[in-house]
Parts: C-alpha cells; structure tokens; sequence
C-alpha cells in the first residue's frame, strides 16, 4: 500500500497539528512527548507521521525521507527552501525573529552606517541578511539555546531569535528593538512525491488548506 509521511517536530508545531490532521480524519495512535517512537502510525493505515528535530523537517522532505512536513518559516528561511514546495502558511505557530538587547544598550548607536556588532543566534543565515542590509559589518557567535545569557556575560551585544510573549527577555533584562520577519509554520512537500503521490497528498493539503484560510482570517 503506498503511504504518506508528514514530518513533524515535537512541541507546538505538533500540538498545533493535531487539530488540523483531526479535521481531515488522522488520529496518532501516541503522543510524541509520552513515547520514543520516532515513526508514529494513525488510525488510517497509509498515513504516519515521522518525529523530527524542527531543523531536520526540510531536510527530510527535500530528499524524500517524508512526503510532506510543517516547518516554522524561521527553520526555511534557514534553510533556503531548495527541493520542496512551500504549499500553505497553515497560520500556526506564531512568533516572530527579533533583534534584541540589554535595556541599557544604545542600538541605534550601535548599528550606524559602517558600525560593527557582535550578534549571537543560530539563525546565522537570516541575521547575516538582516545586518547586510543595513550596512553593518556583523560578527555572528553561534549558539543553540539561552540565547539571552550571551549579552548579559559580554558574549555578544544582541541576540537573534524568536520571540513569542517577550516574558524571557523581559526577565533577564533584555528588550526587543528590530522585527526581522513574523513567524508561522509552513505546509512543505517533497517536489517528486507532489506528482507522483497527487491523489493521496491531495486530500490532506485540501483540509489544511481549508483549516489555515479560517485560522489567518481570526
């Protein structure tokens, strides 16, 4: 029986899922965060959903690990987008890409014509772009996580990274200056599977299709 694989990553862009896969009749035989599985069937037999870090999804959709997957615009901007379709903003999954930096910081200052600074993110692709633009020289320090404890150390001046309620920043004394782009999650599929798979993938893209224009029109 030919099957349909959607790459997910735990967390919210899975818990926001499953509202839409119901809409289209999928129920996961298990919750992501109660087990180990990394391949997840549902109840419909030619549909499983595969476990992935939320950078790997593009990966595994560009080279045919999975059919189809949803991945946050940050991770595709980082990604390039190369060899898959980004079908559907599904409008889940809301943040943004912000610059931000201690209250005490003079950014504007900072980032004049010319002016060198020292960012931390792992959105390296996307920072580069954002202080290119601006013509400022940028010295990018890579990190993975607690991004806000890199300019409270001295590590950097500011950071890049996605920003939801600010409550974290606003806890370790930091503040958002710039917007770099607004953040939601993405329907991608594999090009080849698009055309070899069109009337079963077609269905699904249909109901989240559907599910995303009522929930952008909120």
């Amino acid at each position: 029986m030919e099957t349909i694989t959607l790459a997910l990553s735990k967390g919210r862009i899975f818990e926001e899922t499953v509202p839409l896969l119901a809409a289209a009749g999928i129920t996961p035989t298990c919750d992501p965060e109660a087990s180990r599985q990394l391949i997840i069937s549902t109840n419909l037999p030619h549909v499983r959903l595969l476990i992935v870090r939320a950078t790997d999804v593009p990966t595994y959709v560009q080279y045919g690990g999975a059919d189809l997957g949803i991945a946050g615009k940050d991770v595709l901007l980082e990604h390039g987008g190369e060899g898959l379709y980004q079908l559907l903003d599904l409008g889940i999954a809301r943040c943004r890409l912000c610059v931000a930096v201690p209250r005490t910081f003079d950014y504007a200052q900072a980032v004049r014509l010319g002016s060198r600074i020292r960012v931390a993110t792992k959105y390296l692709k996307s920072a580069r772009a954002h202080f290119a633009a601006k013509g400022v020289h940028v010295d990018l320090i890579k990190l993975y996580g607690s991004m806000e404890l890199a300019p409270l150390v001295g590590l950097a001046d500011a950071i890049v990274d996605l920003v939801s309620t600010g409550a974290t920043l606003r806890a370790n004394g930091l503040v958002e200056v710039e917007t770099i782009a607004a953040i939601s999650s993405r329907l991608v599929v594999n090009q080849a599977a698009l055309k070899v798979k069109r009337a079963l993938l077609q269905p699904l893209i249909d109901v989240f299709e559907e599910k995303s224009r009522d929930r952008i029109a909120q």
